[in-house]
C-alpha cells in the first residue's frame, strides 16, 4: 500500500518531478483521471472540475485535460480519490507498483502514468524512465521511418537518375537533330536572303522600267489627247462646214455660190463706195482730164496724211464698219471683262448685246458676238437682239477657235473686223485676212453713242 490507514502520504509523496512530464505519459494520466472522474460525486470533485461532471470520458479528456492535470498535481485529495478508482480497475498493475517491481511486459507509458497517479516510492524514476523509453521508441520509430524514407528516396533517386539519363539521351538526340535542322535552315535562310536581294534588285529595275514606260505612256497619252483635241476641232469644223453645205443645198444654192455672190456684192458695193469716195462723175474719163493740173477739191498727199487715224481712235472702227458688206466679229467675254468685269456674266452679256444692237442699227454692218460656252453650267436661254448674231462655242472648242473658224469661213476680199484684246486671236485673224481692233476701241465707240 502507498498510503497508511490514517491517510498519511507514503514515502513517494515527497518526491518531485524536476522536468516536464513526457507527452505520452501526460495523455495516459489525463485518460486515467477522465475514467475515474465518473465514479466521483460532484461534491468530491474540485471546484474547477465540477462543470465537466456530466461530460463523457472522451469529451472530458478533450475539453478538460489541462484542468484535470492541474487539479491532479495541486489537489492531493483529488489525486487520492482518482488513485482509489484506478486501483479498482487495475489491481495487478497497482500491486506490482506497490511492491516496487512493475511487470516487465507492461507498457512503460501505462506504468509511468499509474506511478504518477499513485505516487509509490520511486515514481519519479518510473516517470523519467518511461519518458526516456518513449523518447527512445519515438527515436527508433523516427529512425526507422527515416531509414524507410531514405530508402524510398534512394529508390526515387535511382529512378530519377535513370529517367534523367534516358531524358538526357533523348534530349541529346533531339539537340543533334535540332542542330542539323538549324544548319539546314541557316543554309536555306542564306539562300532565301540571296534570292530576296536578287528579287529586290529585279524589282528596282522593274520599277525603273515601269516608271520609264509610264512616263513614255503619259507623254504618248498627252500627245494623243492633243491630237485628239485637234482632230475633234477639225471634225467640228468639218461637221459645221458639212452642215452649212447641207443648209445651202436645202436652200437651193451651194456654199461656193453664196461666197461668190457675197464677194460680188462686196465688189459692187466697194465700187460704188469708191466712186462716192473719189467723187467720180457718172461719165467716162475725158482726154482733157489726163492733163496734169490742180483742180479744186482734189486731195493732196498732205491732205491724205492729215486724215490718218490712231489705232485706238474709235473713228477708225466707224471707217471700217462703213466698208461695203463689213462683218464685225466680237470676242464677247474679252470685251465685257475689259469694260465691266465686276458684273455677273449674264448681265455682262445682256449689256454688250444691247450696245452691239445699237451699233448694228447705226452702221448697217453684219455683227456676230461669240461667247465661250465652257463657262456655262447649262444652255443659255437668250433671245438675240435685232441685227446681232449670238454664238456660243461647243464643248471642247474655245471661243478663240470659233472666231478663227468664222474668219476662215468668209471669202477673201470681204472686210472682216474682229474686236478682241487677245494677242493670239488678233494675230490669228490677221493672218486669215481680217482686221483686228482692240476691245477698248469698241468700248470707246459704245461710250460715244
Amino acid at each position: 500500500m502507498v498510503e497508511t490507514t490514517g491517510g498519511e502520504p507514503a514515502d513517494g509523496a515527497a518526491e518531485v518531478l524536476d522536468r516536464p512530464m513526457p507527452d505520452g505519459v501526460r495523455r495516459r494520466v489525463v485518460q486515467i483521471v477522465s475514467d475515474g472522474f465518473g465514479g466521483l460525486t460532484v461534491a468530491e470533485l474540485p471546484t474547477q472540475l465540477r462543470q465537466y461532471a456530466r461530460f463523457t470520458p472522451t469529451r472530458r479528456a478533450k475539453f478538460a485535460g489541462n484542468a484535470m492535470a492541474a487539479a491532479l498535481e495541486t489537489d492531493p485529495l483529488f489525486r487520492q480519490r482518482i488513485g482509489e478508482r484506478f486501483r479498482e480497475t487495475q489491481p495487478e498493475l497497482c500491486g506490482a507498483l506497490d511492491s516496487g517491481s512493475p511487470p516487465p511486459a507492461a507498457d512503460p507509458l501505462d506504468v509511468a502514468a499509474a506511478a504518477y497517479v499513485l505516487r509509490p516510492t520511486g515514481w519519479v524514476k518510473l516517470v523519467t524512465a518511461a519518458g526516456e523509453e518513449a523518447q527512445r521508441a519515438d527515436a527508433e520509430r523516427a529512425d526507422e521511418e527515416n531509414r524507410a524514407e531514405l530508402e524510398r528516396l534512394r529508390q526515387e533517386l535511382a529512378e530519377a537518375r535513370g529517367q534523367t539519363k534516358a531524358e538526357t539521351e533523348r534530349l541529346r538526340t533531339e539537340l543533334e537533330s535540332a542542330k542539323k535542322e538549324a544548319e539546314s535552315l541557316h543554309r536555306k535562310l542564306r539562300s532565301a536572303l540571296s534570292d530576296v536581294k536578287r528579287g529586290e534588285a529585279a524589282l528596282r529595275k522593274a520599277r525603273g522600267e515601269i516608271e520609264a514606260v509610264r512616263a513614255e505612256g503619259q507623254a504618248q497619252v498627252s500627245a494623243a489627247e492633243s491630237e485628239s483635241r485637234r482632230l475633234k476641232a477639225r471634225l467640228g469644223e468639218t461637221e459645221a462646214a458639212l452642215e452649212a453645205a447641207r443648209r445651202a443645198a436645202r436652200e437651193g444654192r451651194s456654199v461656193e455660190d453664196m461666197r461668190v455672190r457675197l464677194l460680188l456684192d462686196t465688189v459692187l458695193d466697194a465700187a460704188q463706195g469708191l466712186r462716192r469716195e473719189l467723187a467720180l462723175p457718172p461719165v467716162s474719163m475725158r482726154p482733157a482730164e489726163t492733163v496734169d493740173a490742180d483742180e479744186p477739191g482734189r486731195m493732196t498727199p498732205k491732205d491724205i496724211a492729215a486724215r490718218a487715224l490712231s489705232d485706238n481712235d474709235p473713228a477708225i472702227l466707224d471707217q471700217l464698219l462703213a466698208l461695203p458688206q463689213a462683218h464685225l466679229v466680237v470676242d464677247g467675254y474679252n470685251v465685257t471683262k475689259t469694260g465691266y468685269p465686276q458684273m455677273p456674266l449674264e448681265k455682262q452679256r445682256l449689256r454688250l448685246l444691247g450696245q452691239l444692237s445699237q451699233l448694228a442699227a447705226q452702221t448697217g454692218a453684219e455683227v456676230t458676238c461669240v461667247f465661250d460656252g465652257a463657262e456655262l453650267a447649262a444652255p443659255v436661254l437668250l433671245a438675240p437682239p435685232r441685227g446681232v448674231r449670238v454664238l456660243f462655242s461647243k464643248a471642247g472648242v474655245t471661243a478663240d477657235e470659233l472666231i478663227r473658224q468664222l474668219v476662215r469661213a468668209e471669202p477673201p476680199g470681204r472686210p472682216v473686223i474682229v474686236a478682241s484684246t487677245d494677242r493670239e486671236v488678233a494675230d490669228g485673224v490677221a493672218k486669215a485676212g481680217a482686221r483686228p481692233v482692240a476691245s477698248a476701241v469698241l468700248l470707246k465707240r459704245f461710250s460715244r453713242g
